[in-house]
């Protein structure tokens, strides 16, 4: 955790959990030769995002997300992030977050169906 990750309470301020799923979302599809503009030959776009908080996260945390993908469909799927640090050799649970993806093509601004390379990658 960045220092300027961090709010008035001392631990990582909720705004900030959405930015880091956003980068470990960005590092996935990188890490299969991928992005959120051309995922398998098609864009994405974030329909919706839900967090729950499990436990705080400090100045100095290094934080592992870990992501899987359920619920796909040929338009969509959802994103599973589980957020955690290691502190004093424990494990602590950060966050769970839910982002839905949608298929969408930016050009017509509508929804379009999944490609086989998109569902390849998320299963």
């Amino acid at each position: 955790m960045r220092i300027s990750d961090i709010n008035y309470g001392g631990h990582v301020g909720n705004d900030h959990i959405l930015s880091i799923v956003h980068e470990a979302r960005m590092a996935f599809f990188k890490s299969h030769g991928q992005t959120e503009m051309n995922a398998g030959g098609i864009n994405l776009i974030m329909a919706d995002s839900a967090v729950q908080y499990k436990g705080e996260s400090f100045h100095g945390d290094i934080i592992l997300v870990e992501i899987y993908a359920d619920n796909i469909s040929s338009i969509s799927f959802d994103l599973f992030y589980k957020l955690t640090t290691i502190r004093e050799e424990k494990q602590f649970d950060i966050a769970y977050v839910k982002t839905g993806m949608i298929c969408f093509d930016y050009s017509t601004r509508k929804m379009v169906n999944m490609t086989e390379t998109l569902e390849k990658i998320l299963k």
